[in-house]
């Protein structure tokens, strides 16, 4: 009886979370523009699709297109057959970019190269946008591109190099989303300090070799994320929309899990470490409030915390930040039953 609850634990939230996608899909608006942006984003990231029909219409149409601009932008920087000389001043002007319907540049592979040829829909849509919107994604743009722009030509060497990089790539995301729910006019606008911190929160681990040292680099990249952990939470118990919350929370959460998952782990250098998809789901479904982050949180560190090598070279200081985040959520008096159980 016990297995067959467990079975049923994980099972029925998957068939919540299917059921929602289907109802995402049936959402696509009738507009050829609207429709190219949502059918893209779901090809794209089926799950931030998901994700964002948290959001109420305005807000929702607003990300959507912050995402395909900024999933184009990566796309012309990861494009390795562009030269230096072509690539950097498209980075540059990619902010002049969005507002031009005739503009496009071929580049990418498969769904993305869709995206950089049919561009004109993403530019059409964003024109359709209130201005209190459309200056945040520009802006962030601008930024995000010029910092992109200086790493071409310079390679990541040192541990500033890769925090003033994630800055550029994912913290800026932190800041435009801010920005865009404070213009929403349903959030007060949080420190630069926080929303960069809730992007950064979310940067992807890449890596090339297998070995020890790797290993200890990638426990090294999993606790400078975890660095951030804390100001997420602040961040997080600020906001006071149910549905910005949730948009926020359930990404943050899956991206603790990854980590934690991640972490010590050498299987990370010969497959794609995932969450499985049932405490995915789970996530998505029992995520409703700050006390289920605060439960989460504390789970996903204890998880982390039990497989600290004391061997590694940072060990103490990942010990030491495990606990700080583990005292927040204790803090938080909410820890009164377990989230992962």
């Amino acid at each position: 009886m016990e297995n067959l609850r467990a079975i049923l634990d994980e099972v029925y939230p998957m068939i919540k979370l299917k059921m929602a996608m289907r109802r995402v899909k049936k959402q696509i608006p009738l507009e050829s523009h609207w429709a190219f942006c949502y059918t893209l984003l779901n090809k794209l990231s089926r799950s931030f699709a998901f994700v964002i029909q948290q959001l109420d219409g305005d807000l929702r149409d607003a990300v959507c297109i912050f995402y395909l601009v900024l999933r184009a932008l990566d796309t012309v920087e990861d494009d390795t057959s562009i030269p230096a000389e072509v690539k950097v001043p498209i980075l540059m002007a990619f902010h002049s970019h969005i507002s031009d319907c005739q503009w496009h540049f071929s580049c990418g592979r498969n769904d993305y190269k869709v995206l950089m040829d049919q561009f004109h829909h993403v530019s059409t849509s964003f024109l359709e946008l209130e201005r209190s919107y459309q200056e945040p994604i520009k802006d962030i743009t601008m930024k995000m591109g010029a910092g992109m722009s200086k790493f071409v030509c310079k390679e990541v060497e040192t541990i500033d190099d890769y925090d003033e990089y994630c800055h550029y790539v994912s913290g800026l995301v932190g800041l435009g989303l801010s920005k865009l729910f404070h213009a929403s006019g349903k959030e007060d606008l949080a420190s630069d300090t926080l929303s960069n911190a809730m992007g950064v929160f979310l940067e992807e681990l890449k890596h090339e070799e297998n070995s020890i040292k790797a290993v200890q680099c990638l426990n090294d990249m999993v606790t400078n994320a975890l660095t951030h952990a804390d100001d997420c939470l602040k961040y997080m118990s600020a906001l006071q929309d149910p549905a910005i919350f949730r948009f926020c929370a359930i990404p943050q959460i899956v991206e603790f899990g990854t980590l934690a998952m991640c972490y010590n782990n050498i299987q990370v250098f010969r497959r794609a470490v995932k969450m499985r998809r049932g405490l995915t789901a789970k996530v998505i479904d029992r995520t409703k409030t700050m006390p289920d982050v605060y439960r989460a949180f504390y789970d996903f560190a204890c998880m982390l915390k039990s497989k600290v090598d004391y061997n590694d070279p940072n060990a103490r200081k990942t010990k030491d930040v495990l606990e700080s985040i583990l005292k927040t959520c204790r803090d938080s008096g909410t820890l009164n039953e377990r989230f992962l159980d």
